[in-house]
């Protein structure tokens, strides 16, 4: 059984992806049996990223949450993460019973300052979550020194970068672990949601495969169960269960979704980078958005392309304003930076809703302008940038 998406040569489907999930649909398909797609997807995942170990997931917050089961954290622990990220850093240590501990960010990569998060580190730190945000891997040899000496798990969020990298090194492979998603807006997608935890320690590979994996005594830290006799598994003295898991795992037509996603991952990153490029063009000689340093020895992946707007305080144009300009001239629109997590509803029901916290990403949040990369035809990518670059020279 084979199928192909012929309809749109810049469609987001277009490769294999349609012919390998007819192929995992196909019941009667003898390598169905043989290797699952999400171990084939797990394997190829390990090839591309350089790593030993890969434990797909049904979304990168699922993975969050198994890699700090899987590091040790628990009720009483405190993990530190960079203020400027999402709310699902801080929801995966609440559930495991641990304290989210928020870290200020650097006012021009925008990512985690490790001088900050060392600041940060007590007596009940076990982690630290390093985030790579909008495709700019975070700042990671300070990370890991500061860790390394305390004996604290780094747990990489690589949600918004793929193939970024850091000092030749794959972003999402520095750390104790990494944990990519594959939502439908990020670089590889699985069709709606999915996510991979990586590393190259086998005790936590194995962690985190049981936690995922409901539990199940025979995971291994590679993929799927250790052979048993069939009149093992069917016998009912069997004991399947030795740790407490959830059921995290990633279907096998998500699966082959992202395996044929992959196959052409560089490509589509490097579509990313060619509309940054657009937008650098655009927003050049202007003073009042200044664009995420990308530092030396770091590849931006660009999930997004990411500016600090100083236009109110500049121009006397307010953010929202931009906005509506922006879109009454032909552009996308673009996305704020989210509201840091302690400043949340959800948190601050916990009492974690103070200012003054983390002062730089306090006063960033409110600035940051993020603007759309996935496009998949270069000419419409063309036509939004072209008009971000005549909205700045009317205000200019």
């Amino acid at each position: 059984m084979t199928g192909k998406l012929t309809s749109n040569p810049h469609g987001k489907y277009n490769g294999k992806e349609a012919e390998y999930v007819l192929a995992a649909l196909d019941s009667e398909n003898p390598q169905n049996r043989h290797t699952s797609w999400t171990q084939r997807f797990e394997e190829e995942f390990c090839r591309v990223m350089g790593v030993e170990y890969a434990i797909a997931c049904n979304s990168g917050t699922s993975g969050l949450h198994a890699a700090l089961a899987a590091a040790g954290v628990g009720p009483g622990d405190e993990v530190i993460m960079p203020a400027l990220t999402v709310v699902m850093d801080a929801f995966a240590a609440i559930h495991v019973g641990a304290t989210p501990v928020f870290a200020d960010v650097d006012p021009a990569t925008f990512i985690i300052d490790p001088a900050d998060a060392k600041r940060k580190i007590t007596p009940r730190t076990k982690a630290i979550i390093a985030v790579s945000l909008y495709g700019l891997t975070a700042d990671m040899d300070p990370v890991m020194e500061a860790a390394d000496e305390r004996g604290i798990k780094v747990i990489e969020d690589s949600a918004q970068t793929m193939l970024g990298t850091y000092k030749g090194r794959m972003g999402g492979t520095l750390g104790h672990a990494g944990v990519f998603s594959f939502e439908n807006k990020k670089h590889l997608s699985c069709g709606s949601e999915g996510g991979m935890i990586v590393t190259n320690d086998e005790a936590i590979a194995q962690r985190a495969r049981k936690f995922a994996g409901i539990g199940y005594k025979h995971l291994t830290a590679s993929a799927g169960r250790t052979s048993l006799a069939l009149s093992t598994a069917q016998d009912p003295a069997y004991e399947r269960f030795d740790t407490l898991g959830l059921n995290y795992r990633m279907t096998e037509v998500s699966a082959a979704i992202g395996l044929g996603q992959l196959e052409r991952v560089s490509e589509k990153v490097e579509m990313r980078k060619k509309v940054a490029c657009l937008f650098d063009d655009a927003i050049e000689g202007c003073g009042w958005m200044i664009k995420q340093t990308t530092p030396r020895g770091h590849v931006h992946s660009y999930y997004t392309y990411a500016v600090r707007y100083e236009g109110d305080s500049e121009k006397g144009l307010a953010w929202k304003e931009f906005y509506r300009r922006y879109l009454d001239m032909g552009g996308d629109g673009f996305y704020g930076a989210c509201k840091l997590p302690y400043l949340e509803p959800v948190l601050r029901l916990e009492g974690k809703g103070r200012t003054g916290i983390c002062p730089v990403a306090e006063a960033l949040q409110p600035k940051l302008m993020q603007f759309k990369t996935n496009y998949r035809d270069l000419k419409e990518a063309e036509k939004k940038t072209e008009a971000l670059k005549k909205l700045i020279r009317s205000i200019m």
